[in-house]
């Protein structure tokens, strides 16, 4: 049987357009990033969109054999400096991706919640994917209760998807 299987490449754009669309939002509605938020234990939208950003980047600099750049040196301060975080971390993850990267081979590193892990430089890749669109979702409930609305839709499903035409 031949299934149908998502690429490391088609998560990735997933993630980058759901940022981008973000990204669009925040510049401009700068005040968004004040809202208070309880997300992954932060206290405000801009702390919530570092720790996004602050994954991607560690996770990226993991991947490729890099030091992880300590948490509290990512910025926040404006949608601007975030998305140099995240776009930084896009640059490792596609060289990563153009390379022969060891996919399967584990590694191990401390996590800020857990511990030490030891695991495939493929999971960790998935999970710094899919940490971002989860937060997102969390973020897309959050602004639309203080009154923004989102101008796309963040399912997988609208990824190259188009309106059938009317049958009638």
């Amino acid at each position: 049987m031949n299934e149908p299987m998502l690429t490391a490449t088609e998560a990735l754009n997933w993630n980058q357009t759901t940022s981008a669309s973000w990204r669009k939002l925040l510049a401009a509605h700068p005040e968004i990033l004040a809202l208070p938020c309880d997300i992954a234990r932060t206290a405000t939208v801009a702390q919530l969109l570092q720790h996004i950003v602050a994954v991607e980047l560690r996770y990226a600099e993991r991947i490729v054999g890099l030091p992880e750049t300590d948490y509290a040196n990512v910025p926040y301060d404006s949608v601007e400096a975030i998305y140099a975080t995240h776009d930084r971390a896009m640059e490792f993850y596609r060289q990563a991706l153009d390379s022969e990267t060891a996919w399967a081979e584990q590694i191990e590193f401390q996590t800020r919640s857990v511990g030490v892990l030891l695991t495939s430089r493929k999971t960790v890749l998935f999970h710094a994917v899919f940490h971002g669109i989860r937060h997102y979702a969390q973020l897309g409930t959050l602004v639309r209760q203080h009154g923004y609305k989102t101008d796309w839709y963040g399912d997988y499903l609208f990824m190259g998807a188009t309106r059938a035409p009317s049958a009638g």
